[in-house]
């Protein structure tokens, strides 16, 4: 079984669309969708929710004002200001640090763990998505990320699929960290301007760290030809290799807004194309 995971060190550059895709063109796979704070892939694939579970994570203090001696020691020491005068706990500005807790003579804080969101295992046309949802402002999006590949893996080697297909999220920060562990392959998936090629280098500089194998390509292309020259000039200084380039068009846009995968709306256009980028990464 292969993990393939699409990325791309930012936001908008066309790796969801890629994604779908892919979820229209390859067979006998499982589809993740690791983008957890702001997962969009279900856009495409609309699926039909068969297994809900919540995810806790990170706790929170809750005061007993049966057991509360109101001394105040827990105001006077929380560095957050999260206790009110009336003894009363903020839960966002509540970092859970859990030294109320320790201090409290009277032994009436307790840290209760916090629902952070849901994770799902949904059908869709395509097959199996494992997907997910962070609660606003809650944390821990790598764990839930990590949570959401370990159950993708478990219902793939259970249904005997060959792949398991990841839409990743941006940028470079814990939830990428948490994508790349263990893939086959990233797939890194760029645009030809200045905070494109920028941020591509950050996420393919994350990915070699981890030593990860690496493809790329160029979406938009033809937005900027030099820009795209640049990106060519690059991979080749880096010994990466492009998979593809795929034009500005808007039939591209015209799919999304019709809640379709792009093959599904541009099959006789895209098909070759599409399935050459997945040879590279197969």
């Amino acid at each position: 079984m292969k993990q393939i995971l699409i990325i791309s060190g930012k936001g908008g550059t066309g790796k969801t669309i890629l994604t779908g895709a892919f979820a229209a063109l390859v067979k006998n796979k499982v589809m993740v969708d690791c983008d957890v704070d702001a997962a969009d892939l279900h856009l495409l694939l609309s699926p039909t929710v068969n297994e809900r579970n919540d995810f806790k994570s990170g706790k929170t203090a809750f005061i007993d004002n049966d057991k509360c001696a109101q001394c105040r020691k827990c105001i006077e020491m929380c560095r957050y200001e999260a206790i009110s005068d009336d003894f009363i706990v903020d839960p966002i500005a509540c970092e859970g640090c859990s030294f109320c807790s320790h201090i409290c003579p009277a032994d009436a804080i307790e840290m209760q763990e916090n629902e952070s969101g849901e994770w799902y295992i949904s059908d869709t046309r395509f097959g199996a998505l494992v997907h997910a949802r962070l609660g606003i402002a809650e944390e821990n999006s790598g764990k839930l990320v990590s949570l959401v590949r370990q159950k993708a893996k478990e219902l793939a080697e259970k249904q005997n699929c060959e792949y398991v297909i990841i839409d990743g999220p941006p940028g470079i920060g814990c939830p990428v960290i948490a994508s790349l562990s263990g893939i086959n392959c990233a797939l890194v998936v760029t645009e030809p301007t200045l905070s494109g090629l920028h941020d591509a280098k950050r996420v393919i500089e994350v990915a070699q760290h981890f030593k990860v194998p690496i493809k790329l390509v160029i979406n938009k292309f033809t937005l900027n030809l030099e820009m795209t020259q640049q990106i060519k000039k690059y991979c080749e200084e880096n010994n990466i290799s492009i998979a593809g380039k795929i034009p500005f068009d808007k039939a591209i846009v015209e799919s999304i807004v019709q809640g379709k995968t792009l093959l599904e709306h541009s099959y006789s256009k895209y098909k070759e194309l599409i399935s050459d980028i997945w040879k590279e990464l197969s």
